[in-house]
């Protein structure tokens, strides 16, 4: 059964690999291809192979089709249009905007002509939204949309998978020009919706401004969105993030407690046990308890894993047969994979199914001896090892501190937090006995609290950037490692993880300098790597949603090429677009030096003086700073700018952020070098910069413009992306080419554009 489960789940994620859906033709030779090979036994077993492949396969692009159709017409991105529509999911509340998901009933232009739509989207209302928005509602808005479109940089949270995760093929956002109004309050269909909705607001009302108020919203429904930053950066750092997710742990919790009460009172009963044994009443009373429980989590994958495994070993109780534990796994895994292909997609499918893997080999006679308490750290300590690789794959870090914190924290919000907030919410009807029992189960989060942040504190996480390839040697190593006692040369396991924590990316060579321009939307981030030595020339924008470019892309890009310490963080100038993510890098990584043009950047970090002449080396490859001087810090306030010139083995760079024509002029009459083979162009393309004599000074052969998609600004401007064409400059944007590299002084130089060489089929308008 694994070697088929393994053919199954390699065909479907066969088909994410791709960049576009294959036509009926190939699913159908993909099919007709092993039939021939089951007449022959010596092949029959790798034909049933094959057919499993195509199995998964085919239902993975048929169930992906379903979810890019239909798309939004291009002719309809950008302008307003009228939408009918139920919120199908729990609004948040994020400052001054309200986020909600919108299933489309009827679409028209302003003048009423019917249009074709999404069937889903996801909407923002800025300012003066409604407070009272709930699921269930069917709403008339005006509205703006565009198609997916996300940032694609390495190592970055790819937002165009997970909206196709979702089933949303547009975004948007709610216009207050508008006859934007609630049409029906209730709307059938959506109860469940509305019922995970009511709890949400009877938390918050219960625990107001309790700091675990959003822990235990999560622990009771899933709905993690009141959780903070701060208590995430701790979960994350102590391993105990599984914890706020309703996982299998906590439903097989649930199903057991049933279990066990629902099977003492049956048998108080003749009547009861003669129409149905004890047993099987527990057994069915336990899975509908659970499957309640997943509802209210939205039945997320680890519950969905939970579920299946659960009805599998209820089952077998129910009928009395006997069954392995690693099968029941296996059927678990299929039943997810079949019933919703794209859950491969989630790093949590994985690392869920990896986790209970791992816990049914440490109990097949490996972990048995010694007390309870001891069995149990073995337990912990035996996951977090081999969920490592996972983690250092996924999220280019793993938690040191996880065996310890998971020892303490798992009992204690399994066995006590978890049954109060239930308990709390079942009780809510009688609010003075709910609130109590919520308000307990918040005040023991808050007693485990100080000791998740002491180890996420004391013990540091293990940072690496692990390639594809050092997976499967790592896991065997860990199992080798972790075999019975008596197994043959358990230490050699050892030679297997080395790939795994040794593995680097290659650097550049002495002289070479490798640049990278990373796609941050509407502002810039650029990063200069030598041989020894890491520049980061700004940090994106911070956005008044919360999401912040310097912790969401420049930190994440940083981790998975293995950089974990910043030689030279400048910083052009003080525009939110460009140093609006600052605070965040200096927050995650060591940094050496800050330069800036301004002395003191948001959140009081000082700045050493961003000034022009100022020059020196890294590893053979030669760096200046071109701009500004004393005058020009009296001017403009984008002419405040830092320009960098980068010279490596004949190839230079000039990084130039927002200055201006009046900078420009500045710049020609300084006398200072700047003829470059690469230039990113000032102020993202705008009208106001790239003068004709500057242009003709640097004459470059590459020009980056670094602009969001579809940026309110229309940059670049269509006069200044003319002047570069007329002077022979190819041309790049960050929003069609993603994350832009090139290594400087290399024998051979070519762009690597990060987008089109990641593509997968949500990639694909």
């Amino acid at each position: 059964m694994l070697s088929g489960t393994i053919a199954l789940l390699l065909g479907t994620v066969a088909l994410y690999q791709l960049a576009d859906l294959p036509g009926p033709l190939f699913l159908l030779l993909l099919w007709l291809v092993p039939w021939p090979l089951l007449c022959f036994s010596p092949v029959r077993r790798l034909a049933l192979w094959l057919l499993l492949f195509a199995l998964g396969f085919t239902l993975a692009a048929l169930d992906a089709s379903r979810r890019l159709q239909p798309a939004l017409d291009p002719a309809l991105e950008g302008i307003p249009v009228e939408v009918i529509g139920v919120v199908d999911s729990l609004p948040r509340y994020e400052g001054p905007i309200l986020r909600f998901e919108l299933a489309v009933e009827e679409g028209r232009t302003l003048e009423g002509e019917r249009i074709v739509l999404p069937q889903r989207l996801r909407l923002s209302w800025y300012n003066d939204f409604p407070s009272t928005m709930g699921p269930g509602q069917r709403w008339r808005l005006r509205v703006k949309l565009k198609r997916p479109w996300a940032m694609r940089n390495p190592g970055g949270f790819d937002y165009q998978q997970w909206l196709f995760q979702q089933g949303i093929r547009a975004t948007g956002y709610v216009r207050q020009a508008g006859d934007n109004r609630l049409l029906a309050p209730v709307v059938a269909g959506y109860r469940l919706t509305r019922l995970r909705h009511g709890l949400q607001q009877a938390i918050a009302s219960a625990l107001e401004d309790h700091p675990m108020r959003g822990l235990v919203t999560a622990l009771a429904i899933g709905e993690r969105s009141a959780i903070t930053d701060e208590q995430w950066d701790v979960l994350l750092a102590s391993g105990t993030n599984h914890l706020v997710a309703i996982s299998g742990l906590h439903v097989g919790l649930v199903a057991g407690l049933i279990f066990v009460l629902v099977r003492r009172l049956w048998r108080l009963s003749s009547l009861c046990c003669h129409w149905l044994p004890a047993p099987r009443a527990a057994s069915l009373l336990a899975l509908l308890a659970a499957a309640a429980y997943a509802a209210l989590a939205g039945f997320a994958i680890p519950t969905q894993r939970a579920l299946v495994m659960l009805a599998v070993v209820l089952g077998a109780l129910w009928w009395q047969r006997p069954l392995q534990r690693s099968r029941v796994l296996l059927l678990a895994l299929w039943a997810v994979v079949l019933l919703d292909p794209v859950s491969v997609l989630s790093a949590g499918f994985w690392l869920s199914f990896a986790a209970v893997a791992w816990i049914l080999y440490g109990m097949s006679g490996r972990l048995t001896a010694g007390g309870l308490w001891w069995r149990w750290g073995r337990v912990q300590f035996l996951v977090a090892a081999g969920l490592l690789p996972l983690l250092l794959l996924f999220f280019q870090q793993g938690s040191l501190s996880s065996p310890l914190a998971n020892l303490i924290a798992v009992p204690w919000v399994s066995l006590l937090v978890v049954p109060l907030t239930l308990l709390g919410v079942v009780l809510l009807w009688w609010p003075p006995l709910g609130t109590a029992l919520l308000g307990l189960a918040a005040q023991l989060l808050q007693w485990l609290w100080p000791l998740l942040q002491w180890l996420s504190e004391a013990i540091p996480l293990l940072p690496g950037a692990a390639a594809g390839w050092t997976l499967l040697p790592a896991l065997a190593g860990l199992a080798w490692l972790f075999a019975p006692h008596g197994w043959p040369l358990r230490p050699a396991g050892i030679v297997l993880l080395l790939p795994l924590l040794l593995w680097q990316p290659p650097l550049p060579q002495p002289g070479e300098a490798r640049f990278t321009l990373l796609d941050v939307g509407q502002g810039l981030a650029a990063v200069v790597q030598t041989r020894h030595h890491l520049l980061v020339f700004d940090s994106g924008p911070r956005y008044r949603s919360g999401f912040d470019t310097g912790e969401a892309v420049v930190v994440p890009f940083l981790r998975e090429r293995g950089l974990r310490q910043i030689d030279l963080l400048l910083i052009s100038h003080g525009g939110n677009d460009h140093a609006g993510g600052a605070r965040s890098v200096l927050g995650q990584l060591p940094v050496e030096r800050l330069v800036s043009s301004v002395e003191t950047l948001s959140g009081g970090n000082p700045a050493e003086p961003c000034r022009r002449g100022d020059g020196w080396q890294w590893d053979g490859v030669a760096f200046r700073i071109l701009h500004p001087d004393d005058e020009a810090l009296s001017g403009e306030h984008n002419d405040h700018s830092c320009v960098l010139r980068v010279d490596a083995g004949g190839d230079s760079l000039l990084i130039t952020a927002d200055i201006e024509a009046g900078a420009e002029q500045s710049l020609l009459a300084s006398g200072e070098p700047l003829a470059a083979d690469i230039l990113v162009a000032p102020h993202h393309g705008s009208k106001s910069s790239s003068s004709p004599a500057f242009i003709a000074a640097v004459a470059p052969g590459h020009v980056l413009f670094s602009v969001g998609y579809r940026n309110r600004y229309g940059f670049p401007h269509p006069r200044v992306v003319q002047r570069y064409d007329a002077a022979g400059a190819r041309l790049w944007r960050s929003d069609e080419s993603g994350a832009l590299s090139i290594t400087l002084g290399a024998a051979q130089r070519h762009f690597e554009a990060y987008r089109p060489a990641q593509r997968r089929i949500w990639h694909a308008h």
